[in-house]
């Protein structure tokens, strides 16, 4: 028989059950974003996860107080060394990502040149000129 004390148990149940779901989906978009952010800084994201390492109450970019959770993970620039990471979820709204201080390998590029600029000037002058 259905008693209200029963029906009060199993909707606490179904609750627990949503939340840890939503939970899950909040860890997945957590961990898309950390991967767009490895990519996009050229390092290595390890064990291609994260992980729950607490419930807090931070504020959010618009000052407001609300209820967090805090991921962590860890990545690598040269392979032989684990660095720390986190990211903080407003529900499905990434916040900010904080990486440990780590090595990087610069690159060269044409737009990284130092150019002098009387060189500069002089060349420039000559196009303008014809």
């Amino acid at each position: 028989m259905l008693t209200l004390g029963n029906l009060f148990i199993f909707m606490l149940l179904a609750t627990v059950g949503a939340w840890l779901w939503h939970g899950h989906g909040v860890r997945e978009h957590a961990l898309a974003r950390v991967k767009q952010h490895c990519d996009k800084l050229d390092v290595e994201l390890l064990d291609g996860n994260v992980a729950l390492r607490r419930f807090t109450l931070l504020r959010d970019a618009r000052n407001r107080l609300r209820l967090a959770r805090v991921y962590g993970f860890e990545f690598t620039v040269t392979g032989e060394q684990r660095h720390a990471g986190s990211i903080v979820m407003f529900g499905v709204h990434p916040g900010p990502i904080e990486m440990a201080p780590h090595p990087f390998v610069a690159r060269a590029s044409e737009s990284a040149k130092v150019i002098q600029m009387d060189t500069w000037r002089r060349e420039h002058e000559r196009k303008s000129g014809e």
